[in-house]
């Protein structure tokens, strides 16, 4: 069942039904903490372990208390349907699992997470499977780069660090020429506040880890099917694609991929992070609204090159953001200082913002890309990949927004 379909976002949060009706009708979803589950007689059971019935059979594969965060997400995004897995990496790699084949490529942005770089370019490469980077600022670029062999084109909403945007719109428009699905990494700007269906994304993929689960409590990670990509034309979806339509992206994944690979999130994530989607429309909009007051304050202090954020005006890509995800830009921004020592000094002196990975806790937090998440890459590949060592990105939280202009005044001031 789904939440009421006249409701606002807010309240689809927090009235979603239950998968079935809870035997002493808690108003929080209980936390099914079990592997397996009774049958009445051989021949249900035989019903639900072969895919005829929507009975839980094993909790690898589906578990009560995480149909119900998935029927959450999909109450809110529309989707036709939303897989919850252990992190947001395992939802991009099971993804990819399900798209590509050895002799296929996927056609992707340079300006990418570190470790999806490393899972493409090295992880799948060793399968046959070739990564072509391409700029999606380009679109022209990456309409040449499309031939019969692409098994999907992948960026993120907004990258991280470099917060480049690219025209989803236009990318969609290519991609359904070429019958390529385009899978968005969306995780900067929640689905709360971004309708990527809207702008022709076939496949959302989601670190719930980050807004979703309230205050970096669990890890977890969102595959979401819209089922909007000709199935057809794809050689690993194809053989399902005339019994299921559209809808065999999520036939692959139910029936094959999360059954091999066992990385469907555990019922007690799942727990939290409901827990997390019920105040994330909120959290958000404080910590965005932080985000750019704090970025325009920041531009006047001495010791910082730029600051980088598209929710400030005279960013390149403040207009297609606007765009795309209307007046909040996210919580993430970064600032450039002189060198690589000014960064880690400046970093050294914080006393409120914590020293930390991650993005979208409730604190804020601040790291420099190159030496951490891209500290395992060659400086010619962080050349490439636009990740700079004067470079330290802030994830603000839900701090009062003096408290933190005041933490980074007085970790520039010499």
């Amino acid at each position: 069942m789904t939440a009421k379909k006249n409701l606002a976002t807010a309240s689809r949060l927090l009235h979603t039904d239950y998968p079935a009706r809870d035997a002493y009708r808690s108003l929080s979803m209980p936390v099914y903490h079990t592997a397996a589950y009774e049958f009445d007689d051989a021949a249900q059971m035989e019903a639900a372990f072969t895919g005829r019935t929507a009975d839980f059979a094993y909790s690898r594969l589906t578990n009560p208390t995480v149909a119900h965060f998935e029927n959450e997400v999909k109450a809110v995004t529309g989707a036709h349907d939303v897989m919850a897995f252990s992190s947001g990496m395992a939802a991009i790699s099971n993804t990819f699992l399900a798209l590509a084949h050895a002799g296929s490529n996927i056609v992707a942005s340079p300006h990418i997470f570190g470790n999806t770089y490393s899972f493409f370019r090295s992880t799948l490469a060793d399968f046959g499977v070739e990564t072509r980077l391409c700029d999606m600022t380009d679109p022209s670029a990456v309409e040449a780069a499309i031939d019969d062999a692409t098994a999907g084109v992948f960026l993120e909403a907004i990258t991280n660090p470099q917060l480049e945007v690219a025209d989803l719109r236009a990318l969609s428009a290519i991609c359904r020429r070429k019958g390529a699905p385009l899978v968005v990494d969306t995780t900067v700007i929640p689905f709360t506040h971004f309708r990527a269906a809207d702008c022709g994304v076939d496949i959302e993929v989601v670190s719930s880890t980050k807004y979703v689960s309230g205050g970096a409590t669990s890890l977890g990670g969102l595959v979401i099917d819209y089922a909007t990509f000709d199935c057809s034309r794809s050689r690993r979806l194809a053989p399902l694609a005339a019994q299921f339509g559209n809808g065999a992206f999520t036939a692959k994944m139910r029936r094959e991929i999360v059954r091999n690979l066992g990385a469907y999130m555990t019922p007690h994530v799942a727990y939290m992070q409901t827990l997390g989607l019920e105040t994330m429309q909120v959290r958000y909009e404080r910590a965005s609204s932080t985000c750019l007051a704090l970025a325009r304050r920041l531009q006047s202090l001495p010791g910082i090159v730029r600051v980088n954020y598209t929710g400030l005006e005279e960013n390149p890509y403040h207009a297609l953001s606007r765009s795309l995800f209307g007046d909040k830009a996210g919580a993430m921004m970064t600032v450039d200082l002189a060198s690589r020592e000014a960064c880690f000094r400046m970093i050294d002196r914080l006393r409120l913002i914590r020293r930390a990975t991650n993005l979208f806790d409730n604190k804020s937090l601040a790291i420099h890309p190159a030496s951490t998440i891209f500290g395992t890459f060659s400086e010619e590949e962080r050349r490439k990949m636009d990740v700079s060592q004067q470079t330290v990105r802030l994830s603000i939280g839900l701090e009062d927004p003096d408290d933190l202009f005041e933490d980074i005044r007085q970790a520039l001031n010499d």
